[in-house]
């Protein structure tokens, strides 16, 4: 079927052989070239927006991170911020222990609030959070008294051992909060 026969089969041969005449398109032109530039105005704010936005992000990269590292996304951060907490308790310096573990239930704190856990008080969002936590739930609160006692007794003795067990209750807690 050759387009003639199509033409005159839809009854619309007239109306083409209008709209493609050489006169209609020379008028048409600068019309086409205002349509063209808004075109790439609306293409390039449309690209500009993607890029300073997080939607792209969130819908694409992360899934690519995922893919390609084989770990969660955000996992990488969370080990730097793991592995800067874990040095200071190699200086050997008792107060850089504390530090460490004050950081930890800081960022136990964080991860709790990026999970939904909304609650003032920590004790509240850690008992909240039991169930992704429950074989450790003990030590997480425990851990977090010690962490009281730090920060309200400055008198508060602490060893490295107790110091390092103290870290990876809550490593555990956060790994276990973060991947629930």
């Amino acid at each position: 079927m050759t387009w003639e026969a199509l033409y005159d089969f839809l009854h619309i041969k007239d109306f083409i052989y209008f709209i493609s005449a050489p006169q209609l398109q020379d008028m048409l032109f600068p019309v086409k070239i205002v349509f063209i530039f808004c075109s790439i105005f609306f293409l390039f704010f449309v690209v500009y927006f993607m890029i300073k936005s997080s939607w792209l992000q969130h819908n694409f990269l992360e899934d690519m991170v995922d893919f390609f590292t084989w770990q969660s996304f955000g996992q990488r951060e969370m080990n730097k911020q793991w592995e800067r907490i874990k040095k200071r308790v190699e200086s050997g310096v008792e107060s850089d222990y504390k530090l460490a573990i004050i950081d930890a239930d800081d960022y136990l704190a964080e991860v709790l609030d990026n999970r939904g856990y909304d609650s003032e008080d920590l004790k509240e969002n850690i008992e909240k959070a039991g169930r992704l936590i429950a074989p450790i739930l003990q030590d997480v609160l425990n851990a977090h008294e010690t962490r009281n006692l730090i920060v309200y007794n400055p008198d508060y003795s602490l060893t490295i051992d107790g110091a390092k067990k103290i870290l990876d209750t809550y490593e555990a807690a956060v790994k276990g909060i973060g991947m629930g």
